[in-house]
């Protein structure tokens, strides 16, 4: 077994300096307490084990940097929870735009937006290259919400180095037959789609669905409201782009009520863009209900947090579950790391049964 994790990185953005900043911070912190993991150490892997060997974007103040310095480059904005990122001597080469660019972008302030790289694009077989001469395992899908072709550019890659995908976006992958079918056939594991948090929405609406559900109460009506200061949330402005990220969450909650309650009555999704906030994501839930004696019941919460790090853990999970899929020769999505981790995997569990699943796969107890 490798003791290394050879990681690419497709969208250099603030998840991205998240994960990055993570792996420092563990190694760093590895003989003390520290917070903030949901498992630490996954069939002898830990979090200090992942390495970043290739990275891609398309940010003319990323492209041609150190992974290191790109991480930290504008427009950036998440919590810096560990400054001392050492040089990696992996320089962020320019990716293929595709649909990667909202046009809206070249509208507002470049510290707040994309700017477009002028460099020559690296086109598949230059991605595929550079996959197998850096001995990649898993490459990370960071691409922006919407860039649908950009997304199923960077799997097709990975599917020509036999190298892993990991879709932390909302493009339908992993989830897809046809594309799993592919990844499976060529024995190579997938995890995927759309991160979701350690506690972020998604994960905290799903418990609040399974509570009513447990406790008896039918659910009538509910809505979560989304908005944030980074370039996500700006992106996310052209509506556009929006279809798959708000099927995928809106499924995430749904497929837990056992029954209708009507597309109108569930609206989830993200809602409008606040600068000031930079990585700050805040959202609103509403639940309505009915309880004993048709009774009705309102629940209404307001969650606060800093948007990258909360999934960064999840994807730390998520990597080194696909690796230890690779050491183990399995081919194809992995349902368990998928269901725990993502919002739109493949087949979707309640949250508990994902978690123990998760905890069987680590053990070898399950295939995937």
């Amino acid at each position: 077994m490798s003791k290394k994790i050879r990681v690419a990185i497709a969208g250099v953005g603030n998840c991205a300096s998240s994960l990055v900043q993570g792996i420092y911070y563990y190694r760093k912190n590895r003989d003390a307490q520290v917070n903030g993991l949901m498992f630490e150490d996954v069939g002898g892997y830990k979090p200090w084990d992942i390495e970043v060997v290739a990275a891609w974007d398309i940010d003319a103040r990323k492209v041609g940097k150190d992974v290191s310095e790109a991480i930290f480059s504008p427009p950036n904005c998440t919590a810096v929870f560990e400054p001392d990122v050492p040089k990696m001597n992996v320089k962020v080469r320019m990716g293929k735009v595709l649909d990667g660019f909202a046009q809206h972008m070249k509208h507002y302030p470049p510290e707040r937006s994309f700017v477009l790289s002028e460099e020559r694009e690296d086109e598949l077989e230059d991605v595929v290259k550079v996959l197998k001469e850096t001995e990649a395992d898993i490459l990370v899908n960071y691409v922006p919400v919407g860039s649908e072709q950009a997304a199923r550019f960077y799997a097709e890659a990975c599917l020509r180095a036999g190298v892993s995908f990991i879709n932390g976006m909302p493009t339908f992958i992993v989830s897809d037959p046809e594309w799993a079918q592919k990844f499976e056939k060529e024995g190579i594991p997938v995890v995927g789609d759309d991160i979701k948090s350690q506690v972020g929405a998604t994960i905290l609406h799903r418990t609040l669905v399974q509570l009513f559900i447990d406790r008896g109460v039918k659910i009538e009506r509910t809505y979560q409201l989304n908005f944030g200061g980074n370039t996500d949330f700006l992106n996310m402005l052209e509506r556009e782009r929006l279809k798959t990220k708000k099927v995928s969450k809106t499924q995430a909650v749904s497929s837990l009520i056992p029954y209708p309650i009507g597309e109108h009555n569930i609206h989830i999704g993200p809602s409008d863009w606040v600068p000031w906030l930079k990585d700050r994501k805040i959202a609103y839930i509403r639940m309505e209900g009915r309880q004993f004696g048709d009774v009705p019941m309102y629940v209404e919460l307001k969650l606060d947090v800093e948007d990258s790090p909360n999934s960064a853990g999840s994807m730390m999970d998520a990597i080194r579950c696909c690796k230890l899929a690779r050491d183990r020769g399995v081919g194809g999505p992995l349902y368990s790391i998928s269901a725990y981790t993502m919002k739109h995997p493949p087949i979707q569990y309640p949250d508990w049964q994902a978690r123990k699943m998760v905890e069987e796969f680590i053990k070898g107890e399950r295939e995937r």
